[in-house]
């Protein structure tokens, strides 16, 4: 059994390890405060851009290629939708198209015809043109001989007469390459028509093709599946997420810092992150964004107190280039801590070098 004596010298002692011990981390805490004089501590989280994959159209799920946790990279296949419906779209233009085609051909085909028969009809206006200047010399004889009273008064009004069947014929054939004309304008036209409705159903089939293509749903950057929202046989509307996933080479650390210490922050500024899962190792990073306008600090950052003073919000992001190179070893959500350089000048302490997994 210890004597009071005892007691008195061991309750002295202890209380001399605590007074010891307490000036100790206050004085850890003043010299620390006085080494990081250029810079602004805060904590945050982890967190990295979510992408949603979706179909364009409503349609059922018929395979998921990956589950949740999967690591997937840009343009690996993760989800297909049932392509039935496009498909049966598909053959039925395809079955249009074929059709739209022979109906161009016969419109050229008819527009050939056209043009042969403006050809012809072109020859018969020279027949008749040189059958009128047959005429017309012919009238010019029998005019000066039954002038003299060497020809017959009939012959010259038959020769007149054949004259005036000429200029008729010159007229009606004219006419038909008139005619002749106009039948090619018109199948020109048509042809014109038919082309256009072989583009439109080749556009068509264009389409179709590449709607059953963005059926095969791809990742669209490299990351991690978060969610399957959807199941195989579910079906889902355009747009309905099927899949969501992180982006990996996008991750950053959100936190908040003081009117005064937010004023002297711009984008670029280093920072370095100290995450409370992985507390011995520091990660680079650089302030990408910086609010414009000042608001009250979320209650899951702060204190009661420090909610009271207004705050901005700012985004560190990590380079990409390390990120890919620890991609799977990076995970979201962390909490953690947040060393701003405000001094550009100022150096970082020895204990806020970058320190990564080897």
């Amino acid at each position: 059994m210890m004597t009071t004596q005892q007691k008195k010298w061991l309750i002295r002692v202890v209380g001399a390890l605590v007074i010891t011990v307490l000036a100790v981390v206050a004085w850890q805490r003043y010299t620390a405060s006085r080494k990081d004089k250029g810079f602004a501590i805060t904590n945050g989280r982890i967190e990295a851009t979510e992408v949603d994959i979706a179909p364009k159209f409503a349609g059922r799920v018929i395979e998921m290629r990956v589950d949740e946790g999967d690591y997937v990279t840009a343009g690996q296949v993760v989800a297909l939708m049932d392509n039935e419906p496009l498909e049966a779209q598909l053959r039925e233009a395809e079955a249009h198209w074929q059709e739209a085609k022979k109906d161009a051909a016969t419109a050229r085909s008819q527009l050939e015809q056209r043009e042969s028969e403006k050809i012809a009809a072109s020859a018969v206006v020279a027949q008749r043109e040189a059958e009128f200047v047959v005429a017309q010399k012919s009238l010019a004889r029998s005019s000066t001989l039954a002038a003299e009273g060497a020809m017959s008064k009939q012959q010259e009004d038959d020769d007149l007469a054949r004259v005036q069947s000429a200029t008729a014929s010159v007229t009606a054939a004219r006419a038909q390459v008139d005619a002749a004309e106009a039948a090619i304008i018109t199948a020109r036209e048509q042809v014109a028509a038919k082309e256009s409705a072989v583009k439109a159903v080749q556009a068509t089939i264009e389409r179709i093709r590449s709607d059953i293509k963005d059926n095969v749903l791809k990742a669209p950057r490299d990351g991690r599946v978060q969610y399957r929202v959807a199941q195989p046989g579910e079906v889902v509307g355009a747009g309905g997420r099927v899949l969501n996933m992180v982006d990996l080479t996008d991750v950053y650390m959100t936190f908040f810092l003081s009117t005064a210490q937010a004023g002297r922050v711009k984008i670029g500024t280093d920072v370095r992150l100290v995450l409370d899962a992985a507390p011995q190792y520091v990660i680079p990073a650089k302030v990408t964004f910086v609010a414009d306008v000042a608001q009250f600090t979320p209650k899951t950052v702060e204190t009661f107190e420090e909610r009271q003073k207004l705050t901005f919000r700012i985004k560190a992001h990590i380079p990409p280039e390390l990120l890919r190179k620890y991609i799977r070893h990076v995970k979201t959500g962390l909490p953690g801590t947040a060393y701003v350089q405000l001094d550009p000048q100022a150096k970082w302490p020895a204990y806020l070098e970058v320190r990564l997994p080897g």
